[in-house]
């Protein structure tokens, strides 16, 4: 895209000057284009990046955004159940210690805004990697420097009884800035579960969420010692 632009100014008036400023407004709005687009496909209003091609590199253009409708499988790819958030576990809400995580006793709150998946089959064993894709909002109570962040990861066969077929939990370490909104992202790359017999698999789902009770339980503050 950056090739060499030759301008000849021989004989320069205020002709010449004129094409000389409109050629290098026309290489300018070119090489801003190259640098354009998202991996996602459109415009993205996510300030960070890096996560984004981190999974543009992993999944292309194999994601959604929360509530779209995944996209279909191409030729001879083998087809994902799709990603579904459990319900009750959409949010992940943190407050003052002892305080519920609402109003002025918020610390932080995350939310997942973006999943994506692909499916390899490996024997007798189907190999799944899940992307997720959210944000940290600090509350009015602050946050401290560094969040860790559970997310669980299961496969599901839906139905009347529900069945568990594989579940994991993942954590990410978010490092908090002071915008107080902050994205993070993560992939599980190890969810294994065994191929499902005949047509089982149209029923299979995999769920995702935030699950704090896999969260190692924050210590106390140690009292000062009396002098």
């Amino acid at each position: 895209m950056r090739d060499r632009l030759t301008i000849r100014t021989r004989g320069a008036g205020r002709t010449g000057a004129l094409r000389v400023a409109l050629a290098l407004a026309a290489v300018g709005a070119l090489l801003s284009g190259c640098g354009g687009g998202s991996m996602f496909g459109g415009g993205s209003s996510d300030p960070s990046p890096s996560l984004g091609d981190r999974f543009g590199q992993l999944f292309g253009s194999k994601s959604q955004a929360v509530g779209e409708k995944a996209p279909a499988p191409v030729d001879n790819e083998l087809d994902c159940p799709s990603v579904r958030i459990r319900a009750g576990a959409s949010t992940f809400a943190v407050g003052l210690p002892g305080k519920p995580a609402v109003g002025s006793d918020l610390r932080y709150q995350a939310t997942i805004t973006r999943t994506a998946r692909d499916c390899t089959q490996n024997g007798g064993n189907i190999v799944a990697r899940i992307g997720i894709q959210g944000r940290l909002i600090t509350g009015p109570a602050g946050t401290p420097a560094t969040v860790e962040v559970p997310l669980r990861v299961a496969v599901v066969q839906g139905g009347v009884n529900e069945k568990t077929i594989a579940t994991k939990v993942y954590r990410t370490t978010v490092a908090m800035d002071d915008s107080g909104n902050v994205p993070f992202s993560l992939v599980a790359e190890d969810v294994v579960y065994p191929v499902p017999p005949g047509a089982t698999g149209d029923s299979y789902i995999f769920y995702i969420g935030f699950d704090p009770q896999a969260l190692t339980p924050e210590r106390p503050a140690r009292p000062a010692r009396k002098k």
